[in-house]
């Protein structure tokens, strides 16, 4: 099989193996992205002349074409395509003949790679951000239909002071807001339209448009110089795992709260029997694998963040083989992101708290004692507490 660099010497079998490593499974999620960044590009380089108009609308034709039948399943990406862009220039030559390969005129792997990267970046991030959004809207409706049962608000794992249910929900609905705006915000590193900069030091005298790529694409503005693009790898990907990371950590106490509340000793809410699994030993045993899972999940994606921040460390300037790593972590962070986020949003739809086995103990309103000491005699807080402390230790209500 001709590949895009092949010069006629043969690759060692288990050299192609090594080199092109995950990224020919890995890529068949950028597929829609690079057809749609190739098609941009090959719209550009008709405009600027270097391109004629009946092979740009051959290679349109093909490259959608191609799109399409990917998503209908009709072919992957093999081992001997290397990854994507392989796969794509090699289907497009065998379908439209020789005009398939002008596409490739002022660009690289290197900027095609990072267009169509980014360009599923900023997919990924506003799909988990819907996922939070439903999310949100599962806990506010936790809170509009149970918010009124009074629950202990917890400091150090001790009872400390009255909440409620709507505070509770309402507490990590915020947060989960605050989660989904940075994601949002991560977008912004991914916003920069990498095509025409190349291997990463231009198109050597092509008249490339680089602005009408970006705004074909959508991207909010083109990188400048071009030799920042490549020193510029793994920081949007890094930016978006680092907010994953941050929702994953709320999703995270959220379960950790709801695994609390399920025990029998606690037993603050019940699940539907259909959302818990069973025990191969213990007949009596229902379990909230969902919640253990969710609670876990953080640590995956801080590890994708250290492999995210640590594989382009210390890199000269320019491109390297190394930044080909980036794509598993990333992957595996959005992934598990979107799975986790999803179920909860699922899950939050089965929890019922049971307001009977609810201990509302006196010793929760003490500083709301000591508050009224202070309102209503003009105590000073400090003697308050401390006349408040010695009631509750000599038994007092």
């Amino acid at each position: 099989m001709t590949r895009l660099w092949d010069k006629g010497q043969p690759l060692d079998e288990r050299i192609l193996r090594f080199t092109a490593g995950e990224d020919h499974h890995l890529d068949e999620r950028l597929v829609e992205y690079d057809v749609r960044a190739s098609i941009a590009h090959a719209r550009m380089l008709e405009s600027s002349g270097l391109l004629d108009a009946g092979d740009c609308a051959a290679i349109c034709d093909g490259l959608e074409k191609l799109g399409a039948e990917h998503a209908a399943g009709r072919w992957t990406i093999e081992l001997a395509d290397e990854d994507v862009h392989g796969a794509l220039e090699r289907r497009l030559i065998a379908a439209i003949g020789e005009a398939g390969g002008r596409v490739h005129l002022g660009r690289s792997r290197n900027d095609q790679v990072l267009a169509a990267l980014r360009l599923y970046m900023k997919d990924a991030a506003e799909h988990v951000a819907a996922l939070t959004d439903d999310a949100i809207g599962a806990l506010e409706r936790v809170a509009g239909d149970q918010g009124g049962i009074a629950l202990p608000g917890y400091t150090h794992m001790q009872p400390a002071m009255p909440s409620s249910v709507d505070q509770w929900a309402r507490g990590f609905a915020a947060e989960l807001a605050d989660d989904r705006d940075g994601l949002l915000r991560a977008r912004a590193r991914a916003d920069l339209n990498p095509l025409g900069s190349a291997a990463g030091y231009g198109a050597a005298g092509l008249p490339l448009d680089r602005q009408a790529t970006a705004a074909e694409l959508g991207f909010a503005a083109i990188q400048e110089p071009v030799t920042a693009v490549q020193l510029s790898r793994g920081k949007a990907e890094a930016a978006l795992i680092f907010e994953l990371a941050l929702l994953l950590g709320d999703l995270g106490r959220l379960a950790s709260d709801l695994l609390l509340f399920y025990t029998d000793e606690f037993a603050y809410v019940s699940l539907p029997v259909e959302m818990t699994t069973g025990s191969s030993i213990m007949p009596q045993k229902r379990n909230p694998d969902v919640f253990e899972l969710v609670r876990g999940a953080q640590a995956t994606v801080s590890a994708a963040l250290l492999e995210a921040l640590a594989i382009p460390a210390k890199l000269g300037s320019g491109y390297h083989r190394d930044m080909q790593r980036l794509k598993a972590p990333l992957f595996r962070s959005i992934d598990l992101a979107c799975d986790c986020t999803a179920i909860m949003g699922h899950a939050l739809g089965g929890i019922v708290f049971r307001p009977e086995n609810i201990d509302m103990s006196d010793a929760l309103y003490a500083t709301e004692r000591a508050n009224a000491l202070v309102v209503e005699q003009g105590m000073p807080f400090r003697e308050a507490y401390r006349k408040v402390a010695a009631e509750l230790a000599a038994g007092k209500k």
